[in-house]
């Protein structure tokens, strides 16, 4: 499994923990940055991650910044991603398993290190349900692009 990873200054040092974990479950982490905690703009990295997400370079995104929401709604900007602002596990199975979430959104003010971890591993251990109803719904979304 390949996993693209970004953050803003903000969300430098979550990111930076995260991709420690990955690597340590040995999954392929490719970090886009920022490489440290002065300020950035984070639609930049987002879209750096779109662009993977988008030529199927990476089978999920991971994006950080301070509240998760700057970088939810540039993600969203684009065909082909639904990203997820997550704040706890069951919102990641939820996202996953009912809208089939390619970027889980995470907000370092608000996640520590351990409640990070949980969510990103509850993402990716979770599929798309393919239930009818599921379905149905995305398709009323990519209708709406």
């Amino acid at each position: 499994m390949k996993i693209a990873i970004a953050s803003d200054h903000a969300g430098y040092k979550l990111k930076s923990f995260l991709v420690k974990i990955l690597q340590k479950d040995n999954l392929e982490c490719i970090d886009l940055g920022c490489e440290n905690t002065e300020s950035v703009d984070y639609p930049d990295y987002a879209r750096k991650v779109v662009e993977l997400i988008k030529n199927n370079g990476v089978d999920f995104g991971i994006l950080v910044c301070s509240s998760g929401i700057g970088m939810s709604i540039m993600a969203n900007k684009f065909s082909d991603v639904r990203a997820a602002l997550c704040y706890d596990a069951e919102s990641a199975k939820s996202a996953r398993e009912h809208n089939n979430a390619n970027i889980i959104c995470l907000a370092s003010k608000v996640c520590d290190n351990k409640i990070a971890a949980e969510i990103i591993h509850a993402f990716i251990k979770n599929k798309f349900s393919n239930e009818i109803r599921h379905i149905r719904r995305l398709k009323k979304i990519e209708e709406n692009i």
